[in-house]
């Protein structure tokens, strides 16, 4: 099965030849990298061309491998900039990268096999060892960091990966595969959602998802990541509390319009449209909750009793945060 990696950038001069690198250096090849500029103005393409030009010298293994550079004169932003990167990728097994990551060595190897396994299988996403600018351990992993619970764990093991991706995001995109037939469907990305969080949502309603706890990444944290990740502590979880509701409340509302109004979940005639419904509806609830917190009560108890924060969200977690967050 030959494969192709969406490689997106922007200003990624001081990683993406460390990146390139370690993406030559697998024991399974690709057959071809597709890089998305998304507008870099520092010297990104400059040293992508540079490290290209000069490739085969460090790996001759590699000299078969094709690269496809695409340069965004307006910035697309980086959901539609992995759109078009996986898009413009020719082969049956696609492999999203970050710029500023280290692949081991084995990750293709111990991934590509499953998609020949079960045919079924659209996405496999695995844990990631958590580094710094240096790339250095920081002591902790992706699903560490997400608090991934064995409850979480089960539900994707066991076939039932919609029931986690409905309620939150467990799915890092820098370590992720999939098929290229699962862009049939979730294509266009919804703008509102983040690439790999809404090419997991579809995948776990069209398909099989695998997930893996095996660092097979260094996802680096440098303090300019586009999407960065650390382990929640108390401060965390206080700040959900007072932090005002109404933006993320109505940028939640605009991610459930974004689905239910999809091609995929409106014209299915089964779950995944009963489930987009179901999800509008329990955000529709929340974002028309009074701004006074002593008059939200009846309306939120009214909610839980339909069993949807449980469905569509973290449960009591989100019960709290909607009885107690100032508007």
């Amino acid at each position: 099965m030959k494969i192709s990696v969406a490689l997106c950038t922007y200003n990624g001069a001081k990683y993406v030849e460390e990146q390139l690198s370690s993406i030559l250096r697998q024991s399974l090849l690709p057959s071809e990298i597709v890089i998305s500029d998304d507008g870099s103005t520092d010297e990104t393409l400059d040293i992508i061309e540079s490290f290209w030009s000069q490739k085969n010298e460090s790996f001759p293994r590699a000299a078969e491998v094709s690269l496809t550079v695409i340069k965004n004169s307006l910035s697309l932003g980086v959901t539609k900039n992995f759109e078009q990167a996986l898009l413009a990728c020719r082969h049956p097994i696609l492999a999203l990268s970050d710029q500023d990551d280290i692949w081991q060595p084995d990750k293709l190897e111990k991934l590509v096999p499953l998609f020949e396994e079960d045919p079924k299988l659209l996405f496999i996403f695995t844990d990631s060892r958590l580094v710094d600018a240096a790339g250095k351990p920081l002591g902790i992993t992706s699903f560490q960091a997400l608090v991934v619970s064995e409850a979480e764990r089960n539900a994707v093991t066991s076939g039932n990966a919609r029931e986690v991706f409905l309620r939150r995001n467990l799915a890092t995109g820098a370590t992720a595969l999939l098929r290229r037939n699962l862009l049939d469907i979730a294509t266009p990305f919804p703008s509102e959602w983040v690439h790999d969080e809404w090419l997991a949502l579809v995948a776990s309603f069209a398909g099989q998802v695998h997930m893996s706890d095996e660092c097979l990444i260094d996802y680096r944290q440098h303090g300019n990541n586009q999407i960065g990740m650390k382990k929640p502590g108390l401060r965390h979880y206080v700040g959900r509390l007072v932090f005002p509701r109404t933006a993320r409340n109505a940028r939640l509302f605009a991610r459930a319009q974004a689905m239910n109004s999809h091609p995929y979940f409106l014209n299915d005639q089964g779950d995944a449209q009963k489930a987009a419904a179901g999800k509008l509806a329990h955000e529709r609830a929340r974002q028309e909750l009074p701004g006074q917190r002593f008059k939200r009560l009846k309306y939120v108890l009214k909610e839980k009793r339909t069993g949807r924060y449980d469905t569509y969200g973290l449960g009591l977690q989100d019960v709290v945060r909607d009885l107690i967050q100032p508007v």
